[in-house]
């Protein structure tokens, strides 16, 4: 599998990806500029997956679904904050967002649509509720949202962040993943699973 196509945009520098499966193209996450971006590549993502709710991903969620005509993808637990992204206006959000509804919400256990493949989710909350990384075990990429960076990891001091959850849940479900793995997170460049393992001052010691 080839690599992703990225872009980076809005006040928060966030990366979105789009990622080729064959015949199915996801977008992950949607930040600010990232329908301009698919606009002039003429790319149309067929399905959206938004890591979590935080308004620098959701950015042009909204626009970017109707544009595509996609389904939109997002764990229960950070719905509240695509559907009232204006909760966030206290937290950074400079100007009032549209609310993004889902089309299906996804649990790390429960179903996948199918045009995704082997793809796994894996839940790893702590930066924000209902976080979501997508696992791809063939290409062994992890896109991972605001979890994992490369030599850090996601703040915790916004509403429903938890340090300890944040940390025991990468040491539990992304360092135990190959180490070639390839992590491509919500802002900054790409780091692998090997690398945090030995270099990650966040999870030098356990909590």
């Amino acid at each position: 599998m080839p690599k992703p196509l990225i872009y980076t945009g809005g006040l928060a520098a966030t990366n979105a990806y789009l990622v080729n499966l064959g015949d199915h193209r996801i977008a992950i996450d949607a930040p600010e500029g990232f329908l301009d971006f698919l606009k002039e590549e003429k790319i149309k993502p067929d399905s959206l997956l938004l890591t979590h709710g935080h308004w620098d991903h959701i950015w042009d969620a909204a626009d970017l679904a109707d544009w595509a005509g996609c389904p939109v993808y997002y764990h229960p637990d950070t719905a509240f904050l695509c559907l009232q992204p204006d909760s966030m206006l206290g937290f950074g959000l400079p100007q009032r967002l549209r609310p993004v509804p889902a089309t299906q919400l996804l649990e790390e256990s429960g179903p996948i649509p199918a045009s995704w493949g082997n793809a796994r989710l894996l839940l790893v909350p702590g930066h924000c509720p209902g976080s979501l990384c997508l696992y791809l075990p063939g290409p062994g990429q992890l896109y991972g949202g605001d979890v994992l960076f490369a030599e850090g990891v996601g703040r915790w001091d916004l509403p429903g962040g938890d340090r300890a959850q944040l940390l025991s849940g990468i040491r539990k479900k992304i360092l135990t993943l190959p180490g070639r793995t390839i992590v491509y997170p919500g802002h900054g460049p790409a780091t692998t699973v090997a690398h945090e393992k030995s270099s990650n001052p966040f999870l030098e010691k356990e909590v």
